[in-house]
């Protein structure tokens, strides 16, 4: 439960800021008239991402036990390719974030019509949705349970609403890098889990070898329905009984993925170089 609220918390805010950022641009900028049409892209992004959800949530079903597990192992890889794709372009963009979203929205403005800053929001806020549905939908999946995931990313994503609405209103200010880059290492260390569940799923459909070769199996210590074995599997999707081939994927992920993290953090932080002063200009 407390992976998906941290999921939920930060997609949601993710997107929460887009909409806070968009918001008050327009009405600095003197344009409310325009706000409708944010909300209106709002609104069908989020459509499309419930729609997306129950998709996959449904979809599968009646098919054989293989076919799920292979669909279940193919969504749960996609979905963690997707989230380290967030976390890393979240980590080389998030100071210019601001910036871009105005200028996207000066454009649409100026071309006119309720179409194009319809599309600016649902674009801006439908990609963070499809993201956030496509990995709860494999974070469900991987704790074998629907409530508890499902109440935690609702929890999250409320909090991240509440969130936005104090920062619009000038109540609440954070130090959002931070935020993100602790956020953003953590979501690696879940979306390590849910890559080595998604192997165990493609395991088990017979598409991937070394289902019965177990690197470690701590069962009798850590039994499943424990609560500390319910509280590793919530957080980190732990699995007492892990094949090789699953460890040794997830320790190549979280090392590279890691270290390519933090080393983008490190160069967004870095100062732009000065411009170079022409030979002979000095006075």
């Amino acid at each position: 439960m407390l992976a998906n609220y941290l999921i939920g918390l930060r997609e949601g805010l993710e997107a929460t800021l887009v909409v806070v950022i968009l918001v008050a641009y327009l009405v600095k900028s003197d344009r409310t008239s325009l706000l409708g049409r944010i909300w209106a892209g709002v609104a069908i992004a989020v459509g499309v991402s419930l729609a997306f959800g129950a998709l996959l949530t449904f979809g599968p079903r009646g098919l054989s036990f293989e076919a799920q597990e292979a669909i279940g192992g193919t969504l749960s890889i996609v979905a963690v390719g997707f989230v380290t794709w967030m976390v890393m372009w979240m980590a080389r963009s998030a100071r210019s974030l601001s910036g871009d979203l105005k200028g996207q929205v000066d454009k649409a403005a100026a071309a006119g019509g309720a179409a194009s800053l319809v599309l600016v929001a649902m674009l801006a806020v439908g990609r963070e949705g499809l993201e956030t549905a496509l990995f709860l939908w494999a974070a469900t999946a991987a704790a074998d349970s629907t409530t508890g995931p499902l109440v935690g990313a609702a929890l999250g994503i409320g909090t991240a609403v509440v969130l936005g609405y104090l920062f619009y209103r000038g109540a609440v200010k954070i130090n959002l890098s931070k935020f993100f880059t602790w956020t953003g290492a953590i979501l690696i260390l879940v979306a390590a889990g849910v890559l080595a569940y998604g192997i165990h799923d493609l395991q088990e459909a017979g598409i991937l070898p070394g289902l019965n070769s177990l690197a470690f199996d701590v069962s009798g210590a850590i039994p499943p329905g424990s609560f500390v074995g319910t509280i590793l599997k919530g957080t980190l999707n732990f699995s007492p009984a892990t094949t090789w081939l699953q460890a040794v994927v997830w320790v190549i992920y979280v090392a590279v993925t890691m270290t390519l993290f933090f080393r983008q953090i490190r160069r967004s932080h870095q100062p732009a170089p000065a411009p170079a002063v022409p030979a002979g200009s000095a006075s």
